[in-house]
């Protein structure tokens, strides 16, 4: 089966009744979880700002003949009255409204990614035992590692993705370069869990390793190709879904054949 009929085998897989309603799971705690980080940010905000002092000192040199003169304006502002001052100037205003909503909005598309990926974990188990009926009946589910072990695979990989977000900061102050390094630690989490998820459910240990090594660079582009879609405002909320099915279709078919040359080694 090529890519292509892969592709189109997904996606008819995900237009069933029984995948579309899972779909209502991750867009619904995705966005409770993202309507409460809101208002938790906004009440920090507004509290930072209410105990916020702004000291503002400004000179000017007036030469008139051999007369100088110099004029001083010194101004203290205190809570909501910053914003106030700031938004009086054009370049200021302009600069806070490009933070508040192009920074903003990133940092809320990539942070739903990452709590639309905890979601769909608890969801890949039914969604590939749906695959296997439809159309691997012959496929066993074997999969490693408990609950225990996913937990704390969901831990490390955030923890590491953090550390990657820190390490990388340097780089988000050059021009393009930024862009780059900003999904560093994203895909990073996003290609982490995807795969993991799926091949704990799926493989054995030894053949989720074999196919990391054989295969890994294919399923890399796979999940970067997903992850590039994720970007897409709101798209993350309906597709994760998707993304299990297809990547699901791509072990399934790695694992058939590992297993075949398994059996005919044993022969």
């Amino acid at each position: 089966m090529n890519e292509k009929d892969l592709l189109i085998l997904s996606v008819k897989d995900f237009a069933t009744p029984k995948m579309l309603k899972m779909v209502l799971l991750p867009f619904v705690i995705t966005m409770l979880v993202m309507y409460t980080l809101f208002f938790i940010a906004a009440d920090l905000g507004l509290d930072t700002l209410q105990q916020t002092t702004l000291h503002v000192e400004s000179s000017q040199t007036l030469n008139n003949g051999d007369t100088a003169h110099t004029e001083s304006f010194s101004g203290t502002f205190s809570g909501s009255s910053i914003i106030d001052f700031l938004m009086t100037h054009t370049v200021t205003s302009w600069l806070i409204s490009f933070l508040v909503y192009t920074v903003g909005s990133f940092l809320v598309l990539l942070i739903s990614i990452v709590v639309a990926l905890a979601v769909i974990g608890f969801l890949t188990p039914p969604i590939l035992k749906e695959l296997q009926q439809r159309h691997y009946p012959t496929v066993e589910l074997i999969g490693f590692d408990g609950i225990g072990t996913v937990i704390w695979n969901l831990a490390k990989s955030f923890f590491i993705m953090i550390a990657l977000f820190l390490l990388l900061m340097p780089l988000y102050f050059i021009p393009l370069l930024n862009v780059i390094a900003l999904n560093i630690p994203f895909y990073y989490f996003f290609h982490r869990l995807l795969t993991y998820d799926v091949a704990s459910t799926l493989c054995s240990k030894e053949e989720y390793v074999q196919i990391m090594h054989f295969k890994g660079n294919g399923l890399r582009i796979k999940t970067l190709l997903l992850y590039m879609v994720s970007l897409i405002p709101f798209a993350v909320l309906f597709a994760t879904v998707f993304f299990v099915i297809y990547l699901g279709h791509s072990f399934f078919k790695e694992v058939i054949l590992l297993r075949q040359r398994k059996n005919t080694a044993d022969m």
